[in-house]
């Protein structure tokens, strides 16, 4: 077996190919042009702020009319090969009319760089957030994080972070993460047809399964994912709260009711969806 009870490349595909997993994905990339294209015509943003050495190491901030707004670190997915930031702009819509501040990522891809890059990336963008001289409006004791698919394995990463040895921060910078249809055990990926860009080794797999570094104190956590999602991403997601609720962390694993993969993030366009107010729920019980 090359994982689990999979033997083939064929069957790891007809789990993990997410765009396989529905007659047609063309109209969601589509909508999440066309609602970021929105967000950030309507909505006031800072685009294109650089937080790190590289050219794609920038962040757009969409700041709340609060200046004590929570903070939300929105982390794009694409399967660390594709997209920006900018197809994810939508995720200001709903938020900021919950009176969140969001700031979306953005970050070099594979195959021009490493997963463990990625994460590097991601966490400096958090260490920006909170140590930026910008004045955007935010409380930076109150940021949380959230992640669709590939981002929400950045969201795992985050979570056990050695943010006060390693960044000098205070070990809770994090109040929360909410992952959505993330990756925690990136070893399948090694045999499906992601190999070729992701370039997967045994050191990279268990480094950056986060599956394999429950931390031992880490804020509350939502495993999120699509009720008709694909088994493997289900399971991911459940044996990932498992073992977070296992080690005596706080934390859920939910489904979104008849949501695929792409579709699990849609309701970010709107204030008063489920999934916004999921969102906002969850930020309010943190506090």
């Amino acid at each position: 077996m090359l994982y689990r009870q999979f033997a083939t490349q064929e069957e790891i595909d007809d789990q993990y190919n997410v765009e396989r997993s529905i007659e047609d994905p063309k109209p969601y990339f589509e909508f999440f042009v066309r609602e970021s294209a929105k967000a950030r015509d309507e909505l006031d943003c800072m685009l294109d702020i650089s937080f790190g050495p590289t050219m794609e190491e920038t962040v757009d901030v969409f700041p709340a009319a609060d200046a004590s707004a929570p903070i939300l670190l929105f982390i794009h997915g694409g399967y660390w090969r594709r997209l920006s930031s900018k197809e994810f702009s939508l995720v200001a819509r709903g938020l900021i009319r919950c009176g969140i501040t969001v700031i979306v990522t953005n970050y070099a891809l594979c195959p021009r760089v490493t997963i463990p890059e990625i994460t590097r990336q991601s966490r400096a963008a958090l260490s920006w957030a909170r140590r930026t001289e910008l004045n955007y409006a935010g409380d930076r004791d109150r940021i949380y994080i959230c992640g669709h698919s590939a981002g929400g394995h950045q969201v795992a990463r985050l979570l056990c972070t050695n943010w006060e040895g390693d960044y000098g921060l205070p070990q809770n910078v994090i109040k929360g993460g909410y992952s959505i249809s993330g990756l925690f055990d990136i070893s399948p990926l090694r045999y499906s047809w992601l190999q070729p860009l992701l370039q997967l080794d045994e050191d990279v797999i268990q480094c950056e399964s986060p599956q394999f570094h429950i931390p031992v104190s880490a804020p509350p956590l939502v495993a999120d994912v699509g009720g008709v999602e694909s088994d493997e991403f289900r399971r991911q997601s459940r044996e990932y709260m498992d073992a977070w609720q296992a080690a005596g962390l706080q934390g859920v694993y939910t489904e979104q009711v008849g949501k695929n993969h792409f579709s699990a993030i849609e309701g970010f366009i709107d204030g008063d969806s489920d999934l916004c107010k999921a969102v906002c729920g969850f930020i309010s019980d943190c506090e």
